[in-house]
This record gives structure tokens, sequence and C-alpha cells, in this order.
């Protein structure tokens, strides 16, 4: 089936009454979340690199950002991948000239990891104008809301985080409690 000829999910969701308090507040979620997804498949694309690889390369970054080192062995569990997975990755983004070992500073025997002025580059290059529209944006939410939006998206961050916990735990039970999600236990 051509995706072009697929009708977009209505407004109102599929399990919601259209009485749902927030509704509004879940639909823009999930345009936010599809614009989102949209932008990692396009932007992965663009950088020739895999999901994976985009996400290897930002945890890197963010770790030199926080200057706390990041071992091979860090990386894959934040990924939630193998060791051995990890290494193939790590030996692909440096064959790129993404990213690089470096002893590690407190013990000689580990190495971190640090992505090269040319991965920094590319990640400018590709995402440094979307962040800066996105940080305007952010900017732009009253100053009285702020508060509310953060606890919002906190909350949502946090469900959705335990939702993939239940569903890890009891394969097929991920979604909520009972047979139809309700619309505080679905996401968006």
């Amino acid at each position: 089936m051509d995706p072009r000829n697929i009708e977009p999910m209505p407004e109102q969701g599929y399990w919601y009454a259209e009485t749902d308090r927030g509704l509004t507040i879940l639909a823009a979620v999930r345009r936010f979340r599809e614009a989102d997804d949209a932008l990692r498949r396009r932007l992965v694309r663009t950088m020739g690199m895999n999901v994976t690889d985009v996400q290897a390369l930002r945890h890197v970054i963010a770790a030199e950002r926080t200057e706390r080192p990041l071992t091979p062995r860090d990386l894959a569990s934040l990924l939630e991948i193998s060791t051995p997975s990890v290494t193939t990755l790590v030996d692909r983004l440096a064959g790129y000239g993404h990213l690089e070992r470096a002893p590690h500073p407190q013990d000689r025997r580990k190495v971190v990891l640090r992505a090269t002025a040319h991965a920094h580059t590319e990640v400018h290059h590709h995402l440094g104008a979307m962040h800066a529209e996105m940080a305007r944006i952010a900017g732009d939410v009253p100053e009285h809301c702020r508060d509310a939006v953060v606890t919002f998206l906190d909350a949502m961050s946090a469900h959705l985080r335990r939702t993939g916990e239940r569903a890890e735990a009891v394969p097929g039970e991920g979604a909520g409690e009972g047979d139809q999600p309700s619309a505080t236990t679905a996401t968006p």
C-alpha cells in the first residue's frame, strides 16, 4: 500500500470519547510525536546513519557537555543493546570519522568515547537551526504557563517509561489497565 494514500488519524483519536478532558492536548502531543518521528527518519537519511547511530552520537555529545566519561559499556546500556553490538556501532562511527576512543581519565584500563570535530560540525549543520527555533518557540511560552507545561511533559514522559517497562515485564500488557486504554493510560 502506498503510504501517501493512507488517511491520517482523526484529530479526536481512535479511543477517546469526544468529551474527554484534555483531548485537544493529547491530539497536539500526537501531532508533535508524528512530526518528531518524521524528522528523525529524514535526519538519519540526510546524515547517512541509522537511528541507533544518531542516538549514540547524541549520548556521546551529551556526556561530553556534562564532562561525564562515557564508556562503550555505558553507551550499550543507554541504547539498550549488547556490548558486542555497541562495539560494532562504535567501530562504524569511528570509521565514519564521528567518534574516537580515548583513555578513561580515572581508569586507564577503560576507554571513553568522544565525538570528533567532524561529528560536532555535522550535528550543528543538521540540527543547529532546528534547535535554535525550538528554543525560540519554548521561549514564547508565557512565563506563567511554563511550570504547567514542564509538569505535563514530565508526567507524560514518566508514563511512557512506565508503560514501556510494563510491556517488557509482561509481553502483551503495556498499554494500561483493562481492555480499553483510557485517556490517562494511553499514549498519544
